[in-house]
């Protein structure tokens, strides 16, 4: 099992579920079995009532979504 850009996916790991270069849930992977990349799993959607905000360690969505794109990691690979 493995993300869009390669890395080894785990059930337990805090992911973001893209849709070009939006981000349409973030939370955590579970139920997801090896040897698929396909509709795996499942995302535990993350979401605390209120959370602090240090500026300096923060990101618009916007910018974000910029970074994802000018990675190239808005589509998915070619194949897949």
């Amino acid at each position: 099992m493995h993300y869009r850009n390669g890395r080894v996916a785990e059930n337990g790991d805090r992911v973001v579920r893209l849709n070009g270069d939006k981000i349409e849930v973030f939370g955590v992977l579970h139920g997801a079995q090896p040897g698929n990349n396909f509709c795996n799993g499942n995302i535990a959607p993350v979401q605390q009532i209120q959370e602090y905000a240090c500026l300096c360690d923060c990101l618009h969505i916007d910018d974000l979504a910029k970074l994802i794109k000018d990675a190239g990691l808005d589509k998915r690979p070619e194949g897949l």
